[in-house]
């Protein structure tokens, strides 16, 4: 690969570090081609992106980047898990599939330019998706105001409960 090539590489996966909302370093030595392309696949379908390049090539493409905070984790065979809209997502995935295959370790991660180590990106694993959480939000704002409607619908029954009562008391004076 020439210099130019590796500058081209550098600044798309610069590009791609910066646009991402969570990034999350894995060594995936110890994992067949089957395995990574399960991986891949896994990641692919959820809209996660799963690139392997150079340690130095990531190194220098996490410059002027959040990503820049843990550069000195590229080490061994690295590669990147990138989400652009939900960071539930592939920590989910990567946990999974370290579970499920000993040989992926997950390293470290970052969102929102805050390190996360393994016990976070375990505990972001654990959150609902982003549909599940949109799910809940809606069910409560729909809530609202259907309450409200059945509290104005309730209104004029009890004004008419309680003039039908003054009624009654009148005819029985």
């Amino acid at each position: 690969m020439n210099i130019d090539e590796k500058k081209k590489i550098v600044e798309d996966i610069r590009k791609r570090f910066s646009e991402s909302k969570v990034v999350i370093l894995t060594d995936y030595s110890g994992l067949d081609v089957e395995k990574i392309s399960k991986l891949r696949r896994k990641l692919k379908e959820s809209g996660v992106e799963y690139k392997v390049a150079k340690n130095t090539l990531f190194v220098r493409a996490s410059e002027e980047t959040d990503i820049s905070l843990i550069k000195d984790s590229f080490k061994g065979q690295s590669a990147v898990a990138l989400s652009y809209d939900d960071p539930v997502t592939p920590a989910k995935i990567l946990t999974d599939f370290a579970e499920e295959h000993e040989a992926l370790e997950i390293k470290v991660g970052i969102m929102n330019g805050k390190i996360l180590d393994l016990s976070a990106i375990k505990k972001l694993s654990a959150l609902p998706s982003r549909e599940v959480l949109l799910g809940r939000l809606l069910s409560v704002m729909s809530s609202v105001p259907t309450a409200f409607v059945r509290a104005l619908n309730d209104m004029p029954k009890r004004l008419l409960n309680v003039l039908q009562a003054i009624k009654e008391q009148k005819e029985a004076a």
